[in-house]
């Protein structure tokens, strides 16, 4: 029997797309998905109160995001550690099932959306079900960029997990957010608070040079257009239910231990330009 919680693969031709019109694809998705794909040029204040011009930078390497430019296709990313290297904030079985099984199952899900919507490009499609592929292609296509930014922002403590902020990032948050203390009440908050299924994320804002603290609710509503997501904590159930049960609290106040702060710095150092 399948699983419920896992999206499935249905039997079908895949079509060769070339790496325009996958990332063209993707970056109609949402704020969520097409920042990491592709940030919108801005011009913004630097935190000195200089100008500074920020061009389009991606926040994933084609590789963190498991893309193959030959046949236009993703694939499930590899962890960057064991998955026993998280322990014992997360633990082996939980982070094993997470990316082999719920990960992979965005992927497949991402894949199927972009081949079903070529197929009605084409004249071979269903034109009356764009609709559902597109909220398909939406879905799944954050929950893969979602959670191959998830496994990036993690370490473990002795590989730079855990400690405070560092850098730039240290910075923005000292001026926008309070302070690391601050913003560690507001971004647990915001975590512990999301209804059902969904996210907390730390954002950037290209046109204001500015960090934020969303909610996203599934894989990708409540975000706000344009922002770029460079930290975020998964709190749909599965990413923590064998070991905490329903004490989500007391995994996100223990994932914090966790947090590659000197990853988080790279990626808004990325974006930024």
């Amino acid at each position: 029997m399948s699983d419920p919680l896992v999206p499935q693969e249905r039997s079908a031709a895949a079509r060769p797309l070339d790496r325009r019109t996958v990332l063209g694809g993707l970056g109609g998705l949402t704020a969520l998905a097409a920042a990491p794909i592709a940030a919108s040029a801005a011009v913004a204040a630097h935190p000195g109160g200089a100008a500074h011009d920020h061009g389009a930078h991606a926040l994933l390497t084609a590789d963190e995001l498991g893309f193959d430019a030959a046949s236009g296709r993703y694939a499930l990313p590899p962890l960057p550690y064991d998955p026993a290297a998280l322990e014992p904030v997360i633990d082996a079985e939980t982070m094993s099932i997470h990316h082999g099984r719920h990960h992979a199952g965005y992927v497949r899900g991402l894949n199927r959306a972009l081949d079903r919507l070529a197929e009605i490009r084409a004249g071979e499609g269903d034109a009356g079900l764009i609709k559902h592929w597109s909220r398909e292609l939406s879905f799944h296509g954050c929950g893969h960029v979602n959670h191959a930014l998830f496994w990036q922002v993690m370490a473990p403590p002795d590989a730079g997990g855990g400690g405070s902020p560092v850098g730039d990032v240290r910075a923005l948050i000292d001026r926008d957010l309070g302070g690391e203390a601050g913003f560690r009440v507001h971004f647990a908050a915001a975590a512990k608070a999301v209804e059902a299924s969904g996210w907390a994320w730390l954002v950037w804002q290209p046109g204001s040079d500015r960090l934020m603290i969303l909610q996203g609710e599934r894989q990708q509503d409540l975000m706000l257009t344009g922002v770029v997501p460079i930290l975020g904590i998964d709190v749909w159930e599965h990413a923590y239910y064998l070991k905490y049960r329903n004490r989500r609290g007391d995994y996100v106040d223990a994932w914090f231990d966790v947090v590659n702060w000197p990853k988080v710095d790279e990626l808004l150092r990325r974006v930024r330009g």
